[in-house]
């Protein structure tokens, strides 16, 4: 159906396994904002559909957050600082992917470079790349010894461009300078 815009998990074995997470979070103590579980596409009905699904109020201890949820799920966790988030993201066994929100150039570097994932998204939902960028994530995420598509596939066929930035910090203003910085 090439008007659908979005398509069912892959088995009915990960169906039971996604709704299995979302069970587990909401009998672990956390708020399910919208509820994925039941979710019937008309025309589609054996189809294995797991619904858009946020979970609120979600702690390290439990079980979907411990485990990677490949489905649309959303998980929030709330701390109080950018750096409680980044420990949370870096001691767990998987990076695949995260994103920050901000209008704060520095936060989004400093998140950027420190953080322990392969995939980072600065203002963007998902930080799944375009194909020619390397897919796949650090620690538990990653399969094998190179990524599966982006410059370790196409490397051969493109010309490579370097792009340096500098942002500089929050509330500082620069007149001209003439310099290399440092």
């Amino acid at each position: 159906d090439k008007s659908n815009d979005f398509g069912p998990v892959i088995t009915k074995a990960h169906q039971e396994k996604v709704c299995g997470y979302i069970a587990s979070a909401e009998e672990q103590g956390a708020t399910l904002v919208v509820d994925g579980r039941d979710v019937q596409v008309e025309g589609f009905e054996k189809g294995f559909y797991v619904g858009g699904t946020l979970i609120d109020n979600v702690t390290p201890e439990m079980t979907c957050y411990q485990e990677e949820i490949f489905g649309p799920v959303l998980l929030v966790m709330r701390v109080d600082s950018m750096e409680e988030a980044m420990r949370l993201i870096d001691e767990h066994e998987y990076g695949n992917g995260t994103c920050i929100y901000t209008r704060d150039g520095e936060a989004a570097r400093y998140f950027s470079d420190n953080i322990l994932v392969g995939m980072v998204g600065v203002n963007v939902p998902l930080p799944v790349p375009v194909s020619y960028h390397s897919f796949g994530g650090w620690k538990r995420s990653l399969f094998g010894d190179l990524s599966a598509y982006g410059p370790d596939a196409v490397r051969f066929y493109t010309r490579r461009k370097t792009v340096t930035q500098r942002w500089p910090s929050a509330g500082v203003r620069e007149g001209a300078q003439f310099s290399f910085p440092s």
